[in-house]
């Protein structure tokens, strides 16, 4: 059953649209070779030409309706910007509408053919057909709501210059816009639904896309997060520990044992990144950021009015200012405040030549504002301000209405702030 199936199962819902309307197409050449064609042969008894010129009629249509499927197929792959519009195929086919017409038309002109169904039946049957296919390779709407009563006048106009009575030429006209009007209107539709399905499908695909590489940009931002500290404090300790050895100091092994214990929570950290699970703790960066600080020779001040005695230690009663309470910090601040933390402590590291920094938590408002100023900048720190660490702090930042602002401070210092809107608990807002 899988396999008899399959060929259905498999296609997207965009596929499934476009097989339908395409074997609905292909019927209408059965609809016009049975409905159009079968009619001058039914006819014979009636008519007086008997079965030469009903063949005849029958061939002319069997051939205008493989032509017009030929048609709709390449006009529908023009729709849908799979080939050139089939400009020239258009015009055979209606350069054969019209002669068949015109030959018709004559012949019940000159009294040969008799039979006036037979002529209104194949000339309007065709022209209809005709107007469907057409339509599909029309650019613009206005062209083709022009196109149905354009065919159905010229048709009444050529019938009655041709003397064969205002009456059928009303009736051709009548014959022609409703029908040709009718499967214009459902042609186009068809193959406008049909482009826009495909847009649709195509939009989800590229929505698909884009959703991939904005994972992508995530873990690009979040694996520079991690790293770009961890790595400076390796180099740091590397060559601290090259000089160390050089002097035959002991202290070298220790310093080694730091690079291997920063190298291992590295791993761990990049393994917490691809599960996508890792945060920052606010707390674990303001102390990793003084001790990696301190180590690299850099004196750093911290002080806060969350907590006490920052400058006491990192026993600094912070957990007051991040925990729960009056002056508590949501998670999702504390995590963006915590990537902040490190981002600012890497470049620091990275760039320039900083003898001092100083790190400030303080609630202005109804906001918790982090600074982080360092001195030692280089003469040109624009790749500090608008380098891809900062850009992705910003989009941290964004996620809880928090802003970021970096550039030169008071004193030729680099000042970065960070400023997120943190209302008091139990405030009326």
């Amino acid at each position: 059953m899988s396999r008899l199936t399959g060929w259905w199962v498999r296609r997207s819902a965009a596929g499934k649209v476009e097989l339908y309307t395409r074997w609905t197409f292909h019927f209408f050449v059965l609809v016009e070779i049975t409905s159009i064609g079968g009619v001058p042969i039914g006819q014979t008894d009636r008519d007086p030409l008997g079965l030469p010129l009903a063949a005849g009629l029958a061939v002319f249509v069997c051939t205008h309706a493989v032509l017009n499927g030929v048609l709709s197929s390449r006009a529908l792959d023009w729709v849908l910007d799979r080939r050139e519009r089939p400009v020239r195929l258009a015009v055979v086919q209606v350069a054969l509408t019209a002669a068949g017409v015109l030959t018709l038309i004559a012949l019940r002109a000159t009294g040969v053919l008799a039979n006036g169904a037979i002529a209104a039946g194949v000339i309007t049957g065709t022209i209809t057909f005709t107007l469907g296919s057409l339509v599909m390779c029309l650019k613009r709407v206005r062209h083709m709501l022009c196109a149905a009563p354009l065919a159905a006048l010229t048709t009444g106009a050529a019938v009655a210059a041709m003397d064969v009575g205002v009456p059928e030429a009303l009736g051709y006209t009548l014959g022609i816009l409703l029908g040709g009007g009718g499967l214009v209107a459902a042609c186009g539709f068809s193959a406008w639904l049909m482009k826009m399905i495909w847009e649709l499908e195509r939009t989800k695909e590229l929505k698909a896309r884009l959703a991939v590489a904005e994972e992508r940009l995530r873990f690009g931002r979040d694996l520079h997060d991690v790293m770009g500290r961890n790595l400076s404090v390796i180099a740091l300790k590397s060559e601290l520990a090259v000089q160390l050895a050089r002097r035959e100091r002991p202290e070298a092994v220790d310093q080694m044992i730091e690079v291997q214990r920063i190298a291992q929570e590295s791993q761990r950290e990049v393994r917490d990144v691809v599960r996508g699970y890792r945060e920052a703790d606010l707390r674990v960066e303001l102390e990793g950021a003084r001790g990696v600080l301190s180590a690299a020779g850099i004196a750093c001040a911290m002080e806060s009015d969350l907590g006490s005695g920052m400058d006491a230690g990192l026993g600094w009663g912070l957990g007051a200012g991040l925990g729960a309470g009056d002056d508590g910090l949501p998670s999702e601040v504390q995590s963006a405040l915590g990537w902040v933390v490190r981002e600012t402590t890497t470049n620091v590291l990275r760039h320039g030549d900083p003898s001092r920094c100083a790190i400030s938590l303080r609630r202005k408002d109804d906001a918790v504002v982090l600074t982080v100023e360092n001195d030692g900048i280089r003469e040109t720190p624009g790749p500090r301000a608008g380098g891809s660490g900062l850009a992705g702090l910003r989009e941290r930042l964004s996620a809880v209405d928090g802003t970021l602002t970096a550039g030169p401070g008071d004193g030729g210092t680099f000042l970065v702030t960070a400023r997120v809107p943190v209302p008091r608990r139990g405030k009326a807002t």
